[in-house]
């Protein structure tokens, strides 16, 4: 068995050892035999309340942590960069900041939102492209007018909260990424929108490995550059919009994925864009639970964990060059 197999072993079987840790721990807890006891015969009352308080939760950990990986794997490849993030380059923020209009002014709109949060996080993929091109895709740029696309779209939402104070506790609800109160309308749009986003990735796999190459090279291949880079950059958009309208904007996961992902499994997308979405799904479901368990009855939201970790990350990132 070669270190591929078993890297997506591994990560399927924590997933679902999380996933059922997360379920039988909290407030109402269940032991293991327990739980998967009731889910055979379904004759118990607590996994009724699991069901409607946890089962949403976790689907809607593990679709925007499998989102928001891939969301950076494919900008890594369209930028040619491997510190592009949704989050750090300000496409979550974007997105977050058409959501919350939404969902404050609009709210009647909200199935729709992911679309409309998308045109929010394409805008932001736009200006980080056009500001940062000059004869070329310069990592560096691409990373520092990010950072100001990022600090101008966080910067108009807290100015919508401010002038928006009388509906700030239903503003700050809509952009916390706590996970908590999740409901089954929640899992129905990342359910929904997620799929789509995550089958097209997969599908463009191949266009994927061509892009890391120069462009002239992909060129020479017959391919497109610039109608095949706005294709995949729509679809990392739109998984990064889904992701921010559901779950909130959570930073760094685009960007600590790919990089473990291409040690395990190489740089191949075929392979590298299903392990980043399982191994993101891991990510984020974990980042949650331990978030919810850890100072209990407290919680500490998957984003502030997310930050402890991808910070440093980056930093050695950029130190390693």
């Amino acid at each position: 068995m070669n270190k591929k197999f078993w890297s997506f072993f591994i990560v399927i079987v924590l997933l679902c050892i999380v996933t059922v840790m997360s379920a039988v721990t909290g407030s109402i807890r269940m032991g293991i035999i327990e739980f998967l006891s009731a889910i055979w015969n379904g004759d118990s009352e607590k996994l009724v309340v699991i069901k409607d308080l946890r089962f949403p939760r976790i689907i809607v950990a593990i679709f925007a942590g499998a989102a928001l990986s891939v969301s950076g794997v494919l900008l890594q490849a369209v930028m040619r960069n491997p510190l592009a993030d949704a989050g750090v380059i300000g496409i979550s923020s974007g997105a977050g900041f058409v959501s919350i209009i939404i969902v404050t002014m609009f709210p009647s709109l909200f199935f729709w939102s992911p679309i409309l949060a998308f045109a929010g996080g394409a805008l932001a993929c736009f200006l980080v492209f056009s500001l940062s091109w000059k004869s070329g895709l310069s990592p560096l740029k691409i990373i520092l007018v990010g950072i100001a696309i990022n600090a101008m779209f966080t910067g108009l939402r807290d100015a919508f909260v401010t002038i928006c104070s009388y509906i700030q506790v239903t503003v700050e609800g809509s952009m916390t990424s706590n996970l908590t109160m999740k409901t089954w309308n929640d899992v129905e749009l990342i359910v929904l929108w997620g799929s789509i986003g995550l089958i097209l990735a997969a599908l463009l796999f191949s266009w994927c490995n061509v892009l890391v190459l120069q462009d002239k090279t992909a060129k020479n291949l017959g391919m497109r550059v610039t109608q095949t880079r706005v294709v995949i950059a729509a679809v990392a958009v739109l998984l990064a919009a889904i992701s921010t309208v559901v779950a909130g904007v959570i930073s760094f996961v685009g960007l600590l994925i790919p990089h473990i992902s291409r040690r395990l499994v190489g740089s191949d997308h075929k392979l590298l864009i299903p392990f980043s979405a399982l191994a993101g799904a891991l990510l984020i479901l974990t980042a949650d639970t331990l978030g919810r368990t850890l100072i209990a009855p407290q919680e500490i939201p998957a984003s502030t964990i997310m930050a402890i970790i991808g910070g440093p990350f980056l930093i050695f990132l950029l130190r390693k060059g």
